[in-house]
């Protein structure tokens, strides 16, 4: 079985501080989220959830102050300005709030968005001389510009003034530009970085507006969709931002924005942080992909409400072609990983008839499915145009930076990057990133671990209590969805849905619940799953509705094979255990008795079984008449060797025992594991 994550890191809330939030107000797994993230007081909580943080002002950060007095000069001149974005949300919301702003103050301002293809990302010399040819003087870059030294070199050769914003990392020289605004710069003075390229541009539009809280009223909208879409932190001044917006967009003002969650049909709707990310960013992001990045800036600043009917509903076509180009590189690619019989710590593929505009969603999905920081890259004449993301905190942007004499140029952040190459290189790129990649893989630094917010039992998952988790809205980086387990459900239905491509199970729960779940993009383990498997299961916890029925349904991230013999093997080493896993792993009279009888049945005595401890305890457990925990039989064992019934022995995953001839009866309670076990347990019950 394909287990996503190496390691589960599942954190064991205290009960008092989880009945401490209960009291405060927080539902009963809101609770023990947030404990489980080290918010275990009333006052923590509040602090993470805090959607009332006062604004910074825009002058902390380095060279505002120059940037300013530039754009009131370009105005004062009435020089034509262009507002230079890039083809993803953050860039067209970016490049809309500011080219809105601009024209509102009466400036000549014309929007600008690179073609993903033709032009690739960021400043480039044609798009600088075209913009010149066509009148402009003043260019204002926003969500890319922090790596363009030879295209700043080019603007004050022609004698256009450039202004740079981003928040991209930097280089070791930044561009000879009139003011370079970064709060990744070496020397910045603002009080974070985490500002996406729409919240730079937001605190420029402020800075040059003198009040930032009208501003926020005017564009919380674009500011929320793409911070969110960015995957930004939603802390501090990002999340009362995105919060405002997300209640701005609940009725929005905007006749793009409108129309565009009519076309996909969620007006009416609740809007979350979910919504955006799932279904409005990929439409926009659509348009930039497909190489029409202009359709979504259109969409944006139109006034016109048929235009924005027409211009959503080719938004949604785009994404639909999208969706279509991403399946088949897709296939194509994992069919050859598949092929190769040696895993490399990183996945480096070149494609001839790739599209540039699509192998970034391509490779976020490979590197998840095989758990490796991936490199995908797009083949023209004696080139490549790459899109890579990360693994486990593998940092893109450093490593790239190692190999940059490799590389005709490069740009992006730890988790996601690009760069171009040349053909010929590309085989020395793959052998030195897979070497840097395995190098991370044995320091200890990766972090492939799933971290889980706490294990649950089936009770605890209530529509009441699922519902409340809204408390923890806006969810994303900085205040993630919660992510909850359940050990050694027992699959009682697998079946595949949307062509194969997913899985829809049916579980059930050491307490004899039912539950329904979905995995997403985990069709191929239906082949490795058989109905009576016990596994551990992590989940997110939703509603589904459907035809006006409401039901508990577990949106699953990771499943594994629930190890019989963990709990157990802890309380040997004399490890503590949660109430909860003293629960699951003391066996009661009957648990000991009906190991005892299927031993007894099935071996005879002083016949030697070696056998797989697993594949024991599920025999054992498909043997009783109702619920037989497999987590309960090693404890068992150990008992049944202690009170002289049986020889015992072990290595790693296979046990080999034997059944000794009968003696005089030996009660259980003589057994001082039976006595420390269910003592123990039931003095804490």
């Amino acid at each position: 079985m394909c287990v996503k994550y190496g390691t589960w890191k599942i954190a064991t809330p205290e009960k008092e501080s989880v009945e401490a939030l209960c009291a405060a107000g927080y539902g009963a797994l809101t609770a023990r989220a947030l404990c489980g993230r080290g918010c275990d007081t009333p006052e923590k909580a509040a602090a993470l959830l805090d959607a009332s943080a006062p604004l910074c002002d825009p002058f902390l950060m380095k060279e505002m102050d120059r940037a300013v007095a530039q754009i009131r000069l370009a105005l004062a001149e009435k020089q034509r300005i262009a507002v230079f974005g890039d083809y993803d949300v953050d860039g067209i919301t970016a490049t809309c709030l500011l080219t809105d702003y601009l024209r509102s103050v009466g400036a000549d301002c014309v929007a600008h968005i690179p073609g993903r293809i033709e032009e690739g990302y960021g400043l480039n010399a044609a798009a600088i001389r075209q913009l010149y040819d066509a009148g402009v003087r003043t260019i204002i870059t926003v969500d890319c510009g922090i790596t363009a030294l030879s295209e700043a070199e080019l603007c004050r050769a022609l004698g256009v003034a450039l202004i740079v914003t981003d928040h991209h990392e930097c280089k070791k020289t930044l561009p000879d530009a009139c003011a370079v605004i970064d709060p990744h710069r070496p020397d910045r003075t603002y009080p974070h970085t985490t500002l996406s390229g729409v919240g730079v541009a937001f605190k420029l539009a402020a800075a040059l507006h003198g009040d930032q809280e009208e501003i926020a009223e005017r564009y919380c909208d674009l500011f929320c969709l793409g911070t969110i879409a960015d995957i930004m932190c939603l802390r501090g001044e990002n999340r009362r931002l995105v919060v405002q917006g997300l209640a701005a967009l609940q009725k929005p003002k905007r006749l793009g924005l409108r129309a565009l969650m009519h076309a996909c049909g969620c007006d009416g709707q609740e809007i979350t942080a979910a919504t955006v990310g799932y279904v409005l960013a990929p439409r926009i992001n659509a348009a930039g992909r497909m190489e029409r990045a202009e359709l979504a800036v259109e969409l944006f600043l139109t006034t016109d409400g048929a235009e924005a009917a027409m211009l959503a509903e080719t938004l949604c076509r785009l994404n639909r072609e999208r969706q279509e180009t991403e399946l088949e590189i897709y296939r194509e690619a994992s069919s050859r990983l598949r092929r190769v019989k040696k895993r490399e710590s990183a996945i480096v593929l070149a494609g001839e008839n790739w599209h540039q505009g699509v192998v970034g969603i391509v490779a976020s999905r490979l590197s998840e499915e095989f758990c490796r920081p991936t490199f995908l890259i797009c083949l023209s004449g004696e080139h490549g145009k790459a899109s890579s993301r990360s693994y486990g905190g593998f940092n893109l942007f450093a490593s790239l930076t190692e190999l940059s004499e490799l590389l005709e140029g490069y740009g992006g952040h730890e988790l996601a990057a690009g760069f171009t190459i040349r053909r010929d290189r590309i085989e020395e790129f793959s052998r030195r990133i897979c070497d840097r990649a395995a190098a991370f893989a044995a320091s200890g630094l990766a972090r492939s671990a799933l971290e889980i917010d706490c294990e649950l039992t089936a009770p605890l998952l209530t529509e009441e209590n699922i519902e409340a988790l809204s408390q923890l809205e806006p969810c994303g980086t900085g205040c993630a969805k919660p992510v909850f387990c359940l050990r050694e459900v027992a699959l009682e239905r697998v079946t595949t849905v949307g062509g194969g491509k997913h899985l829809r199970l049916r579980l059930r729960t050491p307490d004899g619940a039912s539950l329904q779940a979905v995995y997403f993009s985990a069709g191929a383990l239906a082949k490795k799953l058989s109905v009576g498997d016990r596994v551990d299961v992590a989940f997110h916890a939703q509603i589904n509705e459907y035809r006006g029925t409401r039901t508990v349904q577990l949106s699953l991230i990771d499943l594994r094979p629930t190890d019989p013999a963990e709990l157990f093997d802890r309380f040997a080493a004399g490890q503590a255990l949660s109430d909860d896993e003293r629960r699951a792993l003391a066996p009661e009279r009957a648990d000991v008795i009906r190991i005892w009888q299927y031993l007894r049945a099935t071996l005879p005595a002083g016949a030697v079984l070696r056998c797989d401890l697993r594949e024991l305890c599920l025999a054992v457990a498909a043997s009783a008449n109702g619920w037989h925990s497999i987590r309960k039989t090693p404890a068992g064992l150990a008992i049944l060797q202690e009170l002289g019934f049986l020889t015992l022995r072990r290595e790693g995953s296979t046990i080999e025992l034997c059944l000794l001839p009968e003696s005089r009866p030996n009660p259980l309670e003589n057994s001082q594991i039976y006595h420390t076990l269910r003592g123990e347990c039931d003095g804490n019950l």
